[in-house]
């Protein structure tokens, strides 16, 4: 099983309900490509500097599967608004 977490850190001055627009966005995936094994959405609860203020967990089978995850029309629609929004992200793929 392939995990990919992404985190990230909005721009400043941005609605504040944008954190849950991008978890509705990124939820929004889930039935339409079939690839996605699993995703929690999470929105950040400290708000401390160092935060990143919303993170996204997915599975996937494998390599291939994330592949054609990130290359599916409606991934790059939601990606597009969601790293629109963002300043800063931080990306981890890993097998477990």
């Amino acid at each position: 099983m392939l995990k990919h977490i992404v985190l990230f850190k909005l721009k400043n001055g941005l609605d504040p309900h944008t954190p849950c627009m991008m978890k509705d966005a990124l939820e929004g995936l889930i039935g339409k490509i079939p690839e996605i094994r699993k995703m929690e959405v999470g929105i950040d609860m400290t708000a401390s500097p160092v935060s990143y203020q919303v993170a996204l967990y997915t599975e996937f089978d494998d390599k291939e599967s994330l592949l054609s995850y990130q290359r599916h029309p409606e991934h790059l629609k939601v990606a597009e608004f969601v790293i629109g929004q963002s300043e800063q992200r931080a990306v981890v793929d890993y097998m477990a």
